[in-house]
């Protein structure tokens, strides 16, 4: 777990220019607008009430540029220039902790998927890494959302097709697998998962004054060499 800054996949990337000229207007124009800078990702920052930010190589420049939303990438430089996506098409959320994860869903690397956004349309493209966070940290005071059940969510990376990326929960996002999933598949009718689930909060199992290495309470002793149930 990361606080505010995590490492990237090695990641090669296209930055639009007009962001490196932080959106300035020049002659009724965004200063650098249709122009690609080269680059290779190397980190995110989790910001709470932010977009997610990202730190990025520079090539040409042999510099680093930091703190650009999603929407200032390509992941190809013959991107649809036609059909971008504004921001906030693209990352449903903003970040919910400084403290955060990078991780690549080995299972779902690379799988086909489209979600949905705020428009209400479908855009696709590939699965290719995620973000999570969480508030590790109990001496300091959460006044974010990240342990909340019902409001935790992840960011996945994808691919689009039209050479964006996008960031999104997994309740936005659905899934194609040749192998395992139809070709037509249901539409999810689910609540949101809101219940908190442990193993340690009943009353009558309890162990603490056991210390035998194959450890039985007290009823399971009885009920030994019984063909009985054992009831707890």
């Amino acid at each position: 777990m990361s606080f505010l800054v995590a490492n990237l996949p090695v990641t090669p990337v296209w930055v639009k220019k007009e962001y490196l000229y932080d959106l300035e207007i020049e002659d009724n124009k965004l200063k650098g607008e249709g122009e690609l800078v080269e680059g290779t990702w190397v980190t995110v920052k989790s910001k709470p009430g932010r977009a997610l930010l990202f730190e990025t190589l520079l090539l040409e420049y042999g510099a680093l540029y930091d703190k650009l939303p999603i929407s200032a990438f390509v992941w190809k430089e013959d991107y649809d220039k036609e059909n971008q996506l504004p921001l906030e098409m693209l990352e449903l959320w903003d970040s919910f902790s400084y403290w955060i994860s990078v991780i690549q869903k080995d299972s779902l690397v690379g799988l086909p998927c489209k979600y949905q956004s705020k428009d209400k349309n479908f855009y696709k493209g590939n699965y290719y890494f995620t973000i999570d966070s969480c508030h590790p940290e109990p001496n300091i005071l959460n006044t974010g959302y990240s342990e909340l059940q019902q409001e935790h969510k992840s960011f996945n990376v994808i691919k689009l097709d039209n050479g964006q990326f996008a960031a999104q929960p997994n309740n936005r996002i659905r899934w194609y697998e040749q192998s395992l999933i139809p070709e037509e598949t249901k539409i999810p009718d689910f609540n949101v998962c809101t219940k908190d689930y442990s193993v340690e909060t009943g009353d009558k199992w309890s162990l603490g004054n056991n210390t035998e290495y194959f450890y039985k309470t007290k009823e399971e002793k009885e009920a030994i060499g019984n063909d009985q149930d054992i009831e707890l």
